[in-house]
């Protein structure tokens, strides 16, 4: 790697821990980079998945204050991730690519629709619990239960977007406000991507001086996106979120 490759990685790197902890789908920045410096697909994955763990930790610390008093839900969802990404990770070297070709793309889609929807729809939850005298779950029921479970394993699988995934997911079942609910978005990133690291530890091929530079570019870049994210309203937050998605979309299926 010459220094401007390096110099290239680690402000992908920068990015990548940036929007990721916005939004997510840094993926989407690092590692087309890392396929243009000659790295072949799967070692550019699990290089990236290890360098963006730092990452994903630097941006949950710096939105610690919106984690006070969601131990609940980060032991529930944090198990839930745990097991969805480390079955992603498997399925990483045990499918070809192009099994999660099709329906990524369409996945994204349908998230975006949630997070555009989701005051409505949360709303109209709300009259329907009203008018039957029912209550809502606390952290989401089954229903999100499941949703994470799959949002996880496409996140050890790939990661480009889970966040939105995430976001759309919790933002509208869990009624909560929606810098609490990135704060969470940003540990269950964590620990897919931490599972998925230790497993491609023991099976696959790393970059090291990928995964270096991409892990110190990630650490600024966690700390940029928590400033930034927080001082964002929800109405920002959320267009933000659709017009990453959409670029997601749109590299995902140009790719």
């Amino acid at each position: 790697m010459t220094i401007w490759e390096a110099v290239a990685v680690l402000a992908a790197g920068i990015g990548a821990g940036t929007i990721n902890t916005v939004v997510g789908s840094g993926t989407l920045i690092t590692f087309p980079v890392l396929l243009a410096f000659g790295l072949p697909p799967v070692t550019a994955n699990v290089s990236n998945t290890l360098g963006l763990v730092p990452g994903s930790l630097s941006g949950a610390i710096g939105y610690r204050r919106e984690l006070v008093g969601q131990r609940r839900r980060i032991l529930r969802f944090g198990l839930t991730a745990l097991v969805g990404g480390l079955a992603g990770a498997m399925l990483l070297l045990a499918l070809p690519s192009k099994a999660f070709d099709t329906i990524v793309p369409a996945l994204i889609a349908i998230a975006l629709v949630l997070v555009i929807a989701q005051p409505k729809l949360a709303a109209a939850l709300r009259a329907r619990r009203e008018r039957t005298g029912t209550t809502a779950h606390r952290d989401g029921g089954i229903a999100l239960l499941v949703g994470l479970l799959f949002a996880s394993a496409y996140g050890g699988y790939f990661g480009a977007a889970q966040g939105v995934l995430y976001l759309s997911l919790m933002g509208l079942l869990l009624h909560d406000d929606l810098q609490r609910i990135n704060a969470l978005k940003n540990v269950l990133a964590a620990i897919v991507n931490g599972v998925a690291a230790v497993f491609f530890l023991f099976v696959a091929h790393f970059d090291w001086a990928a995964v270096g530079l991409i892990a110190v570019g990630s650490t600024v870049g966690g700390q940029l996106g928590a400033k930034v994210g927080r001082r964002l309203p929800p109405t920002a937050l959320r267009a933000v979120i659709v017009v990453v998605g959409l670029l997601a979309i749109t590299q995902l299926l140009l790719k």
